[in-house]
Parts: C-alpha cells; sequence; structure tokens
C-alpha cells in the first residue's frame, strides 16, 4: 500500500504496558515522557508492525493516573470533592449554557469546603483545646495533650488553630501534581461555539482542556472559604466568652469574607469580551480576596492569642453547633435548587430523554458528595471524641462513665451519621432486590445469545456454555441498578432536610429530647442505632482505603477502581479545584498534536480501548476539518454510550455522537461483545448479518464479536479460546478486518 496509514491505539484504564498494547516484545518510545508517551515497535525485534504499509504505534497514559501512597489517600480525602465536580458535568442536555446548575454546584462546593474545616475545628478547637484539655481525667496520662492544659485559653486555641491551616494545605497539596506532568498542552482550534461559562459548553472548544486559570480562581476562592470559617469559629466563640469591639468587628470581617467568596462563585469564571492582553478567566479580585483572608487570619490569631482568661468554659465551643447545622440546612436548600433546575432542564432536553438515573444524575453525584463528606466528618470527630474519653462514645442519652470527661461533640454528626446508614442500607437492599428480580430476565437473554451463537453444542461443551451465559447475564447487570441511585437520591434529600430542621429546633434533637423524657428505652435504642450508624461510616471509611491499596496488587479489583477513578478524574476542575487533576487536559491536546503530526504523513486509525476510546472521541472534537478528512475511529469495548452518553449528555450524548461520526464521515467502527461488562454498541446493538436497528450510516458504526469464538476445542489446540470479556479486542480476527477496512476508506486511490 503507497499510502501510509498509521494504526495509533489507545488503552483504558488501570495502565496496560504498551509492550502488551503492541502485541511486541521490545517497543521505542518517539514522542511524550514517562508519564504518558507514544510507542512503536523497535524494529528488529519480533514482528515489525503490520504488512502493506500499516503501522501500529501506541498511546500509554497510565503515568497520569498511577501513583502510590498519594492516589490511594486521593482516594478517601478527595472523594466528597471528585463526585461534586462530576456532578456538573452530568446535567441534562438543553442545547444551552448550563444555567443555575453550575453556581449551585461551586456553592456546593464551596460548603464541602466549609464542612472539612469545620470538622477539623471540630476535632481540634473544640473537642481537644475547649473541652479535652481543661480536664483533667482527659489529659491524665497523655503527656503529648498535658502541655496544652497549661496554656491559658487563648493561646492554646491559637496554637491548635494551626492544625485546620494545616489540613487546608494538605488538601491543596492532595488536589495538586506537577506541572511538569499535568501542563498545559495547546490543542489545534476546532469547531467551538459561543457560550458556557467555565469551560461548560462544548467539547470541541478551543481551550477546553485548559483551565489552568479557572482552577487558580477557584482555589483562592476556597482558600479564603477555608480561612473564613476558621475566623467565623474562633471569633464566634471569643465573642462569647469576652465581648470586646475588636472582636466584634472581626467576626463581621470573616463574615464578609465568607459573603464575598458567595458572589464570586455565584459569578461565572470566565467573562466575556475580554480585551487586549486580557485572559478568558476573571482573576480581578483574586488578590484583594487572598490577602484579606490572610490578613484576617493573621489579627484573628493574634486577637485569640491575647490571654486574657475568661472562666472555665463548658460544654461546646460556643456557636459551633449552629454553625454545623446552619450548613447542613444550606446545604439541604442547595441541593433542593440542584434538583429542580434539573428536572425542569430535563423536560427542555432535545431529543428523547434516557430513562437511566431518570435524568438525575447531577444532583445523583451532589448528595453522593454530600453525603460522603459529612460521613468522613462524624466518624473523624466522633472517633477522636471516642478515643479521648476512655473508649466512651458521647451520648446524651447514656451517662458519662464514672471518670470520663463530658465531652460532646455535635449531634448534627450523629443525625448525619443516622441518616448515611439509613441510605447505604436501603440503597444495599434496593440493589441486592433489582439483581435478584433481574436474573430471570438476563438470563433469558443470555439463553438466546448463546444459543444463535453456538447452535447444537456437543455434550462435552455444556459446561463452558454455562459459563458463558453466566458471563452474558452478569455483563448486563450495571444497567439495573438505576432504582437504586434513585432511592439513594430521595432518602439523602430527606436525610439532610430532617437533619437540617434542627436549625429552627423542630428535628432530630427534639425528638431526642422528647424520647429521653418520655421513654428512656427509646431514646437508648436510638442512640445504639446512632452509634452504629458512626461504626459502619468509618468502616466503609477504611474500606475505600483498603480498596485504593488493594487494587495495586489485584488487577481485577485495580480496573474496577481505576473505571470509577478515571471517570471522575475525566473532566476539568470547574467546581472544587481540591479534587483530583485532570489528566485529560494532558491527554487530549497531546492526542490531538500527535495525530496532526501524524496525518501530514498519510492517514491515522484512531483505535480507542474502553476509556481511551472517550479520550479519542473528545480528541477528535478538537481537530479541524484538514485533519478529520485523514482520520478514521476505531472504537472497542467503548462505554461512550452505556456510560457517558447517560451519565453526561449535555456533553457526550447522542447529538455529540452523531456530531462526531458526520465530522469523519463516518469512518467509524466499533466493537462490542455481549460478555462486556463495559464496552457496548453505541449506535445500533445488532447481530452479524441483521439488519442495524437505525437507519443511515449511525447503523454501520457497531460490529458485534463473539465471545468465545468457540466453545469446543479446536482440531490445532489442547484448549477451547477463551472468554475474552473486556479485555483484549486487537486479538480478535475481526478486529483486524475493521482496521484492515477502516485503512481502505482513508487511502485515497480507494
Amino acid at each position: 500500500m503507497a499510502h501510509e496509514v498509521v494504526e495509533l491505539r489507545v488503552h483504558g484504564v488501570s495502565g496496560t504496558s504498551a509492550e502488551a498494547l503492541l502485541d511486541h516484545p521490545v517497543v521505542s518510545r518517539v514522542a511524550g515522557d514517562d508519564h504518558a508517551g507514544f510507542y512503536r515497535p523497535r524494529p528488529g525485534f519480533g514482528v515489525d508492525d503490520r504488512a502493506g504499509g500499516l503501522r501500529v504505534e501506541a498511546y500509554r497514559w497510565g503515568g497520569l493516573t498511577a501513583g502510590g501512597a498519594a492516589r490511594t489517600l486521593s482516594l478517601l480525602f478527595l472523594l466528597p470533592f471528585m463526585l461534586i465536580n462530576l456532578a456538573v458535568w452530568a446535567r441534562p442536555a438543553t442545547g444551552g449554557s448550563g444555567g443555575l446548575i453550575g453556581p449551585v454546584c461551586r456553592l456546593l462546593a464551596g460548603t464541602l469546603t466549609a464542612a472539612f474545616v469545620l470538622s477539623i475545628v471540630g476535632v481540634t478547637i473544640d473537642i481537644v483545646g475547649w473541652q479535652c484539655a481543661p480536664y483533667h481525667p482527659c489529659v491524665r496520662g497523655r503527656p503529648y495533650l498535658a502541655w496544652l492544659a497549661n496554656l491559658p485559653l487563648g493561646p492554646r486555641l491559637a496554637v491548635l488553630a494551626l492544625l485546620p491551616l494545616g489540613a487546608l494545605r494538605l488538601l491543596w497539596w492532595l488536589g495538586e501534581r506537577s506541572s511538569r506532568v499535568f501542563e498545559a498542552f495547546p490543542a489545534s482550534g476546532g469547531q467551538a461555539r459561543a457560550g458556557g461559562e467555565g469551560g461548560e459548553d462544548r467539547l470541541d472548544r478551543p481551550g477546553f482542556w485548559n483551565d489552568a486559570l479557572v482552577v487558580q480562581r477557584l482555589r483562592g476562592i476556597h482558600v479564603a472559604v477555608g480561612l473564613g470559617v476558621l475566623d467565623a469559629s474562633l471569633l464566634g466563640a471569643q465573642s462569647r466568652i469576652r465581648s470586646t469591639p475588636v472582636a466584634y468587628v472581626l467576626f463581621v470581617a470573616a463574615w464578609v469574607l465568607l459573603a464575598a467568596c458567595v458572589v464570586l462563585l455565584c459569578m461565572p469564571s470566565r467573562r466575556r469580551g475580554a480585551g487586549p492582553g486580557r485572559g478568558p478567566v476573571d482573576l480581578r479580585g483574586l488578590r484583594t480576596l487572598r490577602v484579606s483572608g490572610i490578613a484576617l487570619t493573621v489579627l484573628t490569631l493574634a486577637y485569640t492569642a491575647v490571654p486574657l482568661e475568661p472562666p472555665p468554659p463548658r460544654e461546646q465551643l460556643p456557636g459551633y453547633e449552629g454553625a454545623v447545622a446552619a450548613l447542613v440546612a444550606g446545604q439541604a436548600a442547595l441541593l433542593a435548587v440542584l434538583v429542580a433546575t434539573t428536572l425542569h432542564q430535563r423536560r427542555r432536553s432535545p431529543g428523547p430523554t434516557s430513562s437511566w438515573l431518570s435524568g438525575l444524575a447531577a444532583p445523583v453525584f451532589a448528595a453522593a458528595a454530600v453525603a460522603a463528606g459529612y460521613g468522613f466528618s462524624a466518624a473523624l470527630v466522633y472517633r477522636v471524641a471516642d478515643f479521648l474519653d476512655r473508649g466512651e462514645i458521647p451520648n446524651p442519652a447514656r451517662p458519662n462513665a464514672p471518670g470520663a470527661p463530658p465531652l460532646e461533640p455535635p449531634v448534627t454528626y450523629r443525625w448525619a451519621a443516622l441518616a448515611g446508614l439509613v441510605a447505604v442500607l436501603f440503597v444495599a437492599v434496593t440493589a441486592i432486590w433489582r439483581i435478584v428480580s433481574t436474573r430471570r430476565r438476563r438470563r433469558r437473554l443470555a439463553e438466546k445469545v448463546v444459543g444463535r451463537d453456538f447452535p447444537d453444542p456437543p455434550p462435552e461443551a455444556l459446561p463452558r456454555l454455562a459459563a458463558v451465559r453466566r458471563a452474558v447475564a452478569r455483563a448486563a447487570v450495571a444497567e439495573q441498578l438505576n432504582p437504586a441511585l434513585v432511592v439513594f437520591l430521595v432518602l439523602s434529600l430527606l436525610g439532610v432536610t430532617v437533619v437540617a430542621l434542627d436549625l429552627i429546633g423542630i428535628g432530630p434533637s427534639k425528638l431526642s429530647e422528647r424520647l429521653a423524657g418520655t421513654d428512656m428505652r427509646a431514646s437508648t435504642d436510638l442512640a445504639l442505632v446512632t452509634d452504629v450508624g458512626i461504626y459502619v461510616i468509618g468502616l466503609v471509611a477504611l474500606g475505600i482505603l483498603v480498596l485504593g491499596l488493594l487494587s495495586y496488587r489485584s488487577e481485577e479489583t485495580r480496573r474496577t477502581v481505576a473505571a470509577l477513578w478515571d471517570l471522575g478524574t475525566f473532566w476539568p476542575r470547574t467546581v472544587h479545584p481540591f479534587a483530583p487533576p485532570c489528566y485529560a487536559e494532558r491527554a487530549v491536546p497531546e492526542l490531538a498534536r500527535r495525530v496532526t503530526t501524524l496525518t501530514g504523513q498519510g492517514g491515522v486509525i484512531l483505535s480507542g480501548h474502553s476509556h481511551g476510546s472517550v479520550l479519542a472521541a473528545a480528541t477528535l472534537l478538537q481537530l479541524p476539518v484538514e485533519v478529520l478528512s485523514r482520520v478514521a475511529l476505531l472504537t472497542h469495548g467503548s462505554p461512550l454510550h452505556r456510560l457517558y452518553a447517560r451519565l453526561c449528555p449535555a456533553f457526550l450524548g447522542s447529538a455529540t455522537l452523531h456530531e462526531l461520526g458526520d465530522r469523519l464521515d463516518w469512518r467509524w467502527v466499533n466493537l462490542w461483545r455481549d460478555t462486556d461488562p463495559i464496552g457496548a454498541p453505541i449506535f445500533s446493538a445488532h447481530r452479524p448479518g441483521e439488519p442495524p436497528r437505525m437507519s443511515g450510516p449511525a447503523g454501520t458504526v457497531d460490529r458485534r464479536l463473539r465471545d468465545p469464538l468457540a466453545v469446543t476445542v479446536p482440531a490445532d489446540d489442547t484448549v477451547p479460546p477463551p472468554m475474552n470479556r473486556h479485555w483484549p479486542y486487537h486479538t480478535d480476527p475481526g478486529y483486524d478486518a475493521a482496521v484492515r477496512e477502516l485503512a481502505g476508506r482513508l487511502d485515497p486511490a480507494g
């Protein structure tokens, strides 16, 4: 073939090696670095490339998401921030901007930062500094705390306030990667439309994957939120124990700082009509906000450190429990607005609306973020209190043991733990019920698939057929979990609303008081349930940490964890700056640059497996028409429709996928298997030899591969062909046929 065509393979999650991706024992990197690079078979070692002018190249990007301790810690600590960042990308498709969804998600992200700082304040300033240190039984035998008891109250609180500042800096570090790895790679100009805010418009907009300035702006705002919450907590307590004009002035200044952060979060990150020399991201006032936050914090710590000893403190830090309850109430109101806005936009969505998640993916992710944040906060505060009070969990319905300090964390955390326990139990029951109730239907589907693929099998193949039927039935489980997620959303909204009613005195705390006054047994049982909820949340957090560690030893576990993690870190951080970094900010522009370079020498078949197909689609949407005319797309094991089109319809929905096909002149083949639990058809699920269910060129894209190729032992083998499920695809004969078909369509002489 005179016209050279390069097959550029892009792997999915779990960091496949370049050797495995190329099926070659020795490879050489021709571009990129250790984190993300392009590899080719080394000449002279094994079979070099393909016959007939087809060359093979691989893009290995696994180093952008792989990591050791940092990623494992991120899996736990940054999970709420990742979920809320994902929520804004899961909005319904409306053909325009996101409306209120963007500002509401950014405000919810700000409340998550505030909740994080409040939880650290609760552990350090409230539990340790205010309640434990002045109480001799609490510091007895604990020299690491005894020195705090020798400090006056003011200096003690000021010293402990350094820990929330350190925790805020830890978030910054965990959500940040080296600029050498994630530096912005300018992409080729795409066919962008005007509109949108903060990058939340279309994947083909130039600069969509370069949101470094947006993250910088949000980081400054969230740091100011954390500082403002810390200052307001300290000054609120100071104004109660020693009322001075200075305390009130600083307290008002802290609230002005928080109000300014709210206004900035409501404003779009990008401003229109930027003049010459001015960037599209609005950074005006960011320096003033940063300097004001730092100056106010320094003044607050200095005022708090003045050793004017007040009367010995009693009970909780003044104002702290009210602040936690008020924050929960604010989150409940924002979640309600988000649900209402999402339902309104779903009704305005053009075309048929997918029933998966009922179009409520955005509030589901947001509710999960709030639940995870309060779950971790409750587990942290109560575990520390449980340790300091010698093993007795603080409980208003159970008197403290003799000699135990009267530690009292906010009761709001107890009810949040109870609501979380109820949600987890009901979701688990719903998921199990759904899997069991659909088993017969999935088995019938599997029987039909296996019966048509392997008619009249010999008796010795029956065990193998049973294994194939089980694989097909299990691969169809993902579509059955919609009710469980809807149940989670409803219970989360109810739980956070009921807990928020504590702010006006009609919430769970009032119920607890009535139970304690009328029926001690009911109060004790309720306290026991909340204790169980706190333990369950702690075990869930520990389980997430263990799962992250096990993912480095088990390939199957690693792929499962990586699939979920890579979904959350695929999108830019336009909502929460402390979310894990977006690897696509490098991968997509780098792929676009490489494809543009290769098309200058011939044609390119961009072959994406699993999540690599999503990167491939995003890359092609960034390319100009003159480059796309020399490019074809091969996807295999692709979640583009099964996952992304359903979760993120505004950005990778059916309209976007059809537009991508039109730009490629439908030089697109998608390979899928019935045994694949991740990959699926993109346009038309039809079998070989059957007419497509969709008219037009879109109906010719999907090609089903039989898996396994046979259930009996071939004459030239000793075992039956393997069942490949999700990996590999490039060793299947159908893959090679698809590559040659697309190469022929790219040949100018064809």
